[in-house]
């Protein structure tokens, strides 16, 4: 891998061939990741696919096998030191002393990472105002609930100011009010302060949401990487709907559509589509030339819960070859 001294134009986490077997049994089988700095990317993949584990690697936890990456532009082999300075890992599971208050913790991971008491006391007052945890600030963590202990974990994660954040399945047992603030932070956090975030989830809305490139792993490979809107491109079941007026529009127009499949009933017509603004043109210039105006037009198109199901499992529909997307 080339070395750069670019910051400007150096990928935050660059990784080629990451490998990892646990007693014969492969986890990651060659994992490729290039992730621009202020960014946030989301691995998802079912349980087992190898997520955690590329996540444990990548911040430095376990060595792996084989393959290289530098991360903020440090050797994760060479120079784990280097990484570990430009990183905060936050884990599936709140990782913060329910004996303590809030308030403590954050002072705690302050002196665990060695900044003098006025700078730790300065940082934790900030902390707690800017994740809405100063009225909890002197509760003991056990009495907070799932959305503050969480916000709390990753305010434990933001003392020592780390460019690149992994947060393994951040929003995990949360309800929609609380995940939903979550993401409002780290999202804040990518666009306020250029912060690139490594996400892992199992709820697609979430990548959706949060996203700008999604990487799909599947028993240890990527089998799909692209935008949302990318990805939602390569499943079948896409389609623009057209709705007429009477029968005879509907009859002209399926004509032009060999394509098409039509349901009298609802005088409408399903054309296969990928989504994609020339497809539309072309519907749209093929009813200009026939003179036909629907009544209306309805753009379909997959979710990532159908990209989800189609790239990942052992099924008979699983893919068997790795479907990279054009950047």
């Amino acid at each position: 891998m080339t070395t750069t001294h670019d910051t400007a134009v150096a990928p935050a986490i660059a990784a080629q061939g990451l490998r990892k077997s646990y007693g014969g049994k492969v986890v990651l089988d060659g994992v490729d990741l290039t992730i621009p700095e202020g960014s946030v990317f989301a691995l998802l993949g079912p349980n087992g696919a190898g997520k955690t584990t590329t996540v444990e690697i990548l911040s430095t936890l376990i060595a792996p096998d084989g393959g290289r990456a530098r991360i903020a532009g440090h050797d994760l082999v060479e120079r784990p030191e280097g990484v570990r300075g430009a990183i905060g890992v936050t884990g599936q599971f709140a990782a913060v002393d329910g004996l303590l208050t809030a308030e403590e913790n954050l002072l705690l991971m302050a002196a665990l990472r060695h900044l003098p008491r006025p700078e730790g006391r300065r940082r934790t007052a900030e902390l707690l105002d800017r994740l809405e945890l100063t009225e909890a600030a002197r509760k003991p963590v056990s009495t907070l609930s799932g959305g503050m202990r969480r916000k709390l974990d990753l305010a434990m994660t933001l003392v020592g100011k780390p460019r690149i954040i992994f947060l393994d399945e951040p929003t995990t047992g949360l309800d929609p009010r609380s995940r939903r603030t979550l993401w409002e932070i780290i999202r804040g956090l990518v666009d306020g302060e250029g912060v690139t975030i490594f996400l892992t989830t199992q709820y697609l809305e979430e990548a959706d949401h949060l996203a700008d490139r999604i990487a799909v792993l599947d028993r240890g490979r990527i089998v799909a990487e692209g935008t949302a809107d990318e990805l939602k491109r390569i499943v079948p079941g896409g389609h623009i709907r057209l709705r007429f007026a009477d029968p005879a529009a509907l009859d002209l127009a399926a004509r032009r559509f060999g394509a098409a499949a039509r349901d009298t009933e609802e005088l409408t017509l399903r054309i296969p589509s990928d989504g994609g603004i020339p497809t539309l043109r072309a519907v749209l210039d093929v009813l200009d030339g026939a003179a036909l105006q629907p009544e209306s037009l309805t753009l379909h198109t997959p979710d990532l819960d159908d990209v989800f199901l189609t790239l990942t499992g052992t099924g008979a529909g699983a893919p068997n070859t790795t479907v990279e997307m054009a950047r």
